[in-house]
């Protein structure tokens, strides 16, 4: 007993009091000495891994203290804190952090981790919905006004019935989407007020045509589309903010509008396609891209824009792959967009492929240089044997591979049945030959133009076995994954990067 209270004693006295940590504008500064002792002694912690030098964290602080200082002032029991990863790594490795900023949110304890938005509201609505019921409960008129007035969109469903299904689903729908705040009904007095005179869910929010309503088969997938499809503008600024909602929405078609909010003609060409933008509402997601903001150069890149092509557009179909449209003019006009638009839909206007114009020295050199206009010509040659490395301009795994890719075109350049080349992905598209990661390196073998994926060592000595060996050694299993670190340096697609 003696021992057991002594103990006790001990792990009391190791507990660090929150109101002890040093703070920096209201979010709690952790390292390894005082991290267990805030997360054990406190019911509700959102703790941000970060790194001094990482531009997506330094985005985040202003928003991130102003979430902490606006919690503070509520007198609220969940609290903001921080750790410098790159200084506290044994946190971090405990944690699992893989990226900056990495965010997890600690209840009783355990950590789960964050999926919300980036702002100081985002942070917000997330942590009070994660501690809070899945709606509020609304008994009142100026309960509901109070509720519809405090976001950009809100939820609330009408159920005279609480026990229905239909009200079920709601409550279900509610405690899985984090994005928007959630009420629910049963007075008649909140029925009246907003002239709803049955049961089902009414969406509220401060753009477009500020209401939309479901009142018929109210199932969870029926109550997922119709949030996500009427949550959104009709037009949608791109940021990191939106990105997510933006991909991971039911809408498949995006029509992305790349412009200049500096230019003098930005309003007049918003304005157009939000116009267009109506007449295709819940088919096509319209979606401006500012091309004054540096990150989305790689972007405009994906596309074969650059800044002087802006204005531009483009209309992408998600599939498995992401299909490209171009428009046929460079005209942006209230009709130009809707001839595109329709065109797209209807099935006349064929996906575009990007491709640079074939090099005059592109053979001068032992490792070939190949675009979209001579691929087919040299890689299916049947007569010889072809490497390809599929590059990234931007890639450091490729910017290594450049001398060993050399000298592996100097050891073959007098063989007759080899040809090595290199394509740059980013600049050009084929049909028949998809390119998930970079740097991708693929033989097409000669009589059959069997094609062969390369997954062994990126040194010289692999690369030859692999040639020699008419594709055998290191081959890559069909359907192979990609390795997390190549996959986080290579992205070829916007879907998994800032896009």
């Amino acid at each position: 007993m003696i021992f057991l209270h002594s103990l006790s004693i001990a792990l009391l006295v190791t507990l660090v009091s929150s109101a002890d940590v040093k703070k920096e504008e209201n979010v709690l500064v952790l390292n390894k000495n005082n991290f267990d002792g805030v997360i054990s002694e406190n019911k509700y912690v959102l703790v941000e891994f970060y790194a001094p030098w990482c531009g997506h964290c330094k985005a985040l602080a202003p928003e991130y203290a102003k979430a902490a200082t606006s919690l503070a002032n509520e007198g609220s029991e969940i609290l903001l804190a921080k750790v410098d990863a790159t200084e506290e790594t044994d946190l971090a490795e405990k944690y699992e952090v893989r990226g900056y900023p990495t965010l997890k949110f600690f209840r009783n304890g355990k950590p789960t981790e964050y999926n919300g938005g980036r702002t100081a509201d985002d942070l917000l609505k997330w942590v009070k919905k994660k501690t809070g019921p899945p709606a509020t409960t609304l008994e009142s008129v100026e309960d509901a006004n109070k509720l519809k007035d405090s976001a950009e969109v809100v939820i609330i469903g009408f159920f005279k019935d609480q026990e229905s299904d239909a009200a079920k689903a709601f409550l279900e729908v509610a405690a899985q989407m984090d994005d928007h705040p959630f009420g629910i009904t049963s007075s008649d007095a909140v029925f009246g007020e907003f002239s709803v005179t049955k049961d089902g869910v009414v969406l509220f929010k401060k753009f477009d045509e500020k209401r939309n309503d479901l009142f018929e088969d109210i199932t969870q997938e029926n109550l997922k589309k119709f949030i996500s499809i009427n949550s959104l503008p009709l037009v949608v600024d791109f940021s990191h903010e939106t990105a997510q909602k933006i991909f991971g929405g039911e809408i498949k078609f995006h029509n992305l509008l790349f412009l200049s909010k500096k230019a003098s003609s930005y309003e007049k060409l918003v304005e157009a396609f939000r116009k267009v933008a109506k007449e295709f509402r819940n088919k096509v997601l319209f979606v401006t891209i500012n091309t004054d903001i540096e990150d989305h150069e790689r972007i405009m890149d994906f596309f074969g824009l650059k800044i002087e092509d802006a204005p531009g557009m483009r209309l992408i179909r998600l599939e498995e792959d992401m299909i490209k449209y171009k428009p046929e003019t460079a005209d942006i006009t209230e009709e130009s967009i809707l001839s595109f638009v329709q065109g797209v839909i209807d099935g006349k206007i064929k996906k575009h492929l990007l491709t640079q114009d074939v090099p005059s020295d592109w053979d001068k050199n032992p490792v070939k240089v190949l675009v979209g206009k001579n691929f087919d010509e040299v890689a299916l040659d049947k007569s010889k044997d072809v490497l390809v490395e599929f590059y990234a301009p931007w890639c450091g795994h490729c910017k290594q591979l450049v001398p060993i890719y050399d000298a592996l075109g100097e050891k073959y350049k007098d063989n007759a049945n080899v040809v090595i080349a290199k394509m740059d992905a980013t600049a050009n598209e084929l049909e028949h030959t998809k390119i998930n990661s970079f740097p991708t390196i693929k033989l097409f073998k000669k009589d059959t133009n069997e094609v062969v994926e390369y997954n062994g060592e990126r040194t010289l000595d692999g690369l030859s076995k692999f040639i020699d060996t008419n594709g055998e050694y290191g081959r890559a299993a069909p359907q192979e994954e990609v390795d997390e670190e190549e996959e986080k340096e290579g992205k070829a697609d916007p879907r998994k990067d800032e896009l």
